[in-house]
C-alpha cells in the first residue's frame, strides 16, 4: 500500500496591494473620460443654443416680410410655431406659419429664450434673442444673444487683442 501524501492546494489569486493598483487606474481612466465627455457636452449644448439664435432669426425675417412688422416682446417667440399668440384676428389671418419646424420655447440649458424689441444690445438693431445660458442668471457672462458675431467683429469682446499703444494691425488703426 502507497502512502498518498496530500499536497496542499496552491491558490493563486491577487493581492490587496495589486486589487488596489488596478482599481486606481480605472478611477483615473473613468476621471479621464468623464471630464473629455462633460466639456464635448457643455460645447454641443453651446453650439446648439447658437444654431437655434440663426433659426430664430431667418424665422423672424420671414414673419417680418409677411406680417409686415416684427412680433412684439408680448408675443414673443411663440408667433414662430403658433398663431395663438396672435392677438389681432387680421394677424392672425394674415399669419403665414409656422416659420418654424418645431417650437423651441426653451434654449438648450431649459431656460426660455428672451425676444426683446427694438434692440437693447445694439443700437439700431430690431431685436435682440438672448439665452441666459447654462447659470440661467440674466446678465452674466454666459449669457448669448444674436449678436454675439457683431459685438466680436466690433471689438468689444475682444478688446485684449487690440494692442496698448501705437497704430499698427493689431490696433486696428491701419498704419
Amino acid at each position: 500500500m502507497r502512502l498518498q501524501t496530500r499536497r496542499p492546494s496552491v491558490r493563486r489569486g491577487f493581492t490587496i496591494l495589486e486589487l488596489l493598483i488596478v482599481i486606481g487606474i480605472l478611477l483615473a481612466i473613468g476621471g479621464l473620460v468623464a471630464v473629455n465627455v462633460l466639456g464635448a457636452s457643455e460645447k454641443a449644448d453651446l453650439k446648439l443654443a447658437r444654431a437655434q439664435l440663426q433659426a430664430f432669426e431667418g424665422a423672424l425675417e420671414t414673419f417680418r416680410v409677411e406680417m409686415k412688422r416684427w412680433p412684439t416682446e408680448e408675443e414673443g417667440l411663440a408667433v414662430l410655431w403658433s398663431k395663438e399668440s396672435l392677438s389681432e384676428e387680421d394677424d392672425k389671418a394674415r399669419w403665414g406659419g409656422p416659420y418654424l419646424k418645431e417650437p423651441k420655447p426653451n434654449d438648450a440649458w431649459g431656460n426660455a429664450w428672451i425676444l426683446r424689441v427694438p434692440s437693447t444690445i445694439i443700437e439700431g438693431q430690431a431685436f435682440d434673442i438672448e439665452s441666459n445660458g447654462p447659470d440661467g442668471q440674466e446678465g452674466t457672462e454666459d449669457d448669448i444673444s444674436n449678436h454675439d458675431g457683431r459685438k466680436e467683429a466690433a471689438g468689444d469682446e475682444f478688446s485684449e487683442f487690440s494692442g496698448s499703444g501705437g497704430g499698427g494691425a493689431a490696433s486696428g488703426t491701419g498704419g
